[in-house]
């Protein structure tokens, strides 16, 4: 994959995970409580900015009370 690609994929992973937030009617700031992750390092996510492991899904996912698998359900051609 090129790193063209893994930029789409970033951001489009970043707009899904946001979506999925808003949803919940989460802050950042409320989703970093139910996860161990940073505000910061969330924000970044959505952003497209930072890469991510399996280890960060299965943390959002518990934050935001999905099955991983939901997370990873997005197109990444929109």
């Amino acid at each position: 994959m090129a790193k063209k690609d893994h930029s789409i994929l970033k951001k489009a992973f970043g707009t899904h995970l946001k979506k999925l937030r808003e949803k919940k009617g989460y802050s950042l700031l409320e989703l970093d409580y139910r996860c161990e992750l940073n505000e910061s390092n969330i924000s970044k996510i959505e952003n497209g900015k930072f890469d991510i492991r399996l280890s960060t899904i299965i943390e959002l996912s518990k934050g935001l009370e999905i099955k991983a698998k939901e997370l990873l359900d997005f197109d990444p051609e929109k």
